[in-house]
């Protein structure tokens, strides 16, 4: 018969040490609560919490999911728009110990399988207005998670073996057990569109975003007095993690909005009289083209924020001109490091026009070659990172994360070069990935789409510049032999089973696509022929 094997005195002494040294995402709320248990924490519309209400919220709902079986290390995926719901999950899950999986609400439901499938999710929670796309994922998986909540945007009542998320949040409170958590233990895996034709998980820990917590902080001038409006998906590593959590951990005020709808941030900034804002550069060109952006009382905005591409020259020196009390950052990073990597700063948006500026307070940041020899400035190379910033690894993919992770250094993708002053600028993607309206978009997996199609031989898939955008998904096809194609046929076939913004904005139809002399296609020859079209 099996015994448990005593706990000596030695380690119940290491576990009661590691416990009051503990700085695990889960406990990030409590001490805010602390600090601040009073203060407006969250704004969803008519709802407002302090940080003491919204506390009580997440303890009532990490007591739900654990009577329901969730735990330390299990995954549960979260396909929803924004929603106060989604924060208090969120939360919820690091007070247990388990993974959340956020994944982007604009997948189709194949897509959203294969995220399921390969984290091995023990629960999902989706919104009532994506319950279709979550009900047909869920019928392509053979091990389905057995925890399903469904959050109440739009009234419909959960089907059978699904619960309102309403009543996680009205559960009783019980004694949760004690849990025995690492800084390096995962909290979240972030799936990223990477540049093969399926996601990777970038698999984070309390000690990679807490590091980057801070560099935010630092760099970019945050603090517990901020009142900032979360309008971009809180999926996504950016507004979740540089901006919504760090706001938690400060003890700051969160306005959430359900999207990136430019009438309601500037209603917004204006009624809660907010001091900081986070778009991608297609959202602000949004703001600065809307109507009411000039009868809008913007004063109290102070601190902006862009990243996700490059801000065209005209729209930054238009936000200098038309919002000069506003000072405006630059974020470069990316999923796996949590994700910040350099800042660009206020005074140098126009003196280092287009520039991805230094690396942030807790990352090395440096342009190498093919053998990882560190570059001089103004010669392109990779950029490799190194710091508690980055994540863990790609999870159940260990050749992935050889590979990125080789000779030391997180290997980004990405193309660079530095000035002589030492501040960066990201040329190119190593592997073409197209940036569209802050989404990444793997021009494979869309190449691999099209090829799905009986009438297509040849397929190359590109970006190309676009002023709302900043970047167009462009596809050029060679059709076979004998077979006509069309180019809106070849868009809807696509709509079909890939994202809206994965779907070619346009297609060209060519007899030949340039190679050289290996095969290779020319892609940059092609972005060059087709840019004026």
């Amino acid at each position: 018969m099996d015994t448990e094997k005593p706990v000596s005195d030695s380690e119940n002494l290491e576990r009661t040490v590691a416990r009051a040294r503990r700085h695990a995402i889960g406990d990030l709320l409590a001490r805010s609560v602390a600090r601040h248990p009073h203060k407006t924490a969250i704004v969803y519309g008519a709802l407002r919490q302090s940080y003491a209400e919204l506390d009580e919220t997440v303890e009532r709902t990490a007591s739900a999911l654990h009577a329901r079986g969730i735990g330390a290390g299990d995954r549960v995926a979260m396909l929803a728009h924004n929603h106060h719901h989604f924060v208090v999950i969120h939360l919820a899950l690091a007070r247990l110990g388990a993974i959340s999986v956020p994944i982007n609400y604009m997948l189709q439901a194949g897509e959203v399988a294969f995220i399921l499938g390969h984290a091995g999710v023990r629960g999902l929670v989706a919104e009532d207005a994506l319950l279709a796309v979550a009900q047909a994922a869920l019928a392509e998986l053979a091990e389905p998670p057995t925890v399903l909540g469904l959050i109440p945007e739009c009234g419909t009542p959960p089907p059978a073996d699904w619960e309102s998320t309403s009543r996680w949040l009205e559960h009783a409170i019980d004694t949760l057990p004690e849990l025995a958590l690492s800084d390096d233990d995962p909290v979240q895996i972030m799936y990223t569109s990477g540049t093969e034709s399926r996601p990777k998980g970038a698999l984070l820990s309390a000690r990679n975003l807490v590091a980057q917590y801070v560099s935010c902080i630092v760099d970019g001038e945050m603090s517990g007095d901020d009142i900032e409006v979360h309008a971009l998906p809180l999926y996504h590593c950016a507004q979740m993690h540089c901006f919504l959590s760090v706001d938690l951990y400060l003890g700051a005020t969160s306005i959430v909005l359900p999207g990136a709808d430019a009438g309601r941030i500037l209603e917004t900034v204006v009624r809660e009289r907010a001091t900081k804002l986070f778009c991608p550069p297609t959202v602000w060109i949004s703001l600065l083209r809307h109507p009411d952006f000039e009868r809008s009382d913007l004063s109290s905005l102070k601190k902006g924020y862009y990243g996700a591409s490059i801000m065209p020259k005209a729209v930054l020196e238009e936000l200098a001109r038309r919002l000069p009390g506003v000072r405006l950052f630059n974020f470069y990073g990316q999923t796996e490091l949590s994700p910040l990597a350099t800042v660009l700063k206020p005074e140098d948006q126009l003196r280092k026009l287009g520039s991805a500026g230094r690396a942030c307070l807790n990352m090395e940041t440096r342009v190498v070659d093919d053998e990882d020899r560190p570059l001089p400035p103004g010669q392109v190379g990779e950029i490799v990172h190194r710091g508690p910033h980055i994540m863990l690894g790609y999870w159940r993919d260990p050749a992935k994360t050889a590979e990125a992770f080789r000779n030391g250094w997180f290997h980004s993708g990405d193309l660079g070069v530095y000035d002589e002053d030492g501040y960066l600028s990201v040329v190119d993607r190593k592997k073409d990935m197209i940036k569209t309206g802050g989404e990444n978009v793997a021009s494979r997996e869309v190449e691999e789409a099209i090829y799905r199609h009986p009438a297509v031989a040849e397929v190359a898939v590109f970006g190309l510049p676009h002023p709302q955008w900043i970047e167009s998904v462009t596809a050029v096809v060679v059709p076979r032999a004998g077979h006509v194609l069309d180019g809106e046929e070849l868009i809807a076939f696509c709509r079909s089973t890939l994202a809206g913004y994965k779907t070619p904005k346009r297609v060209h139809i060519a007899e030949a696509l340039p190679k050289n002399a290996s095969g290779k296609i020319l892609k940059r020859e092609l972005r060059d022929r087709y840019a004026e079209a």
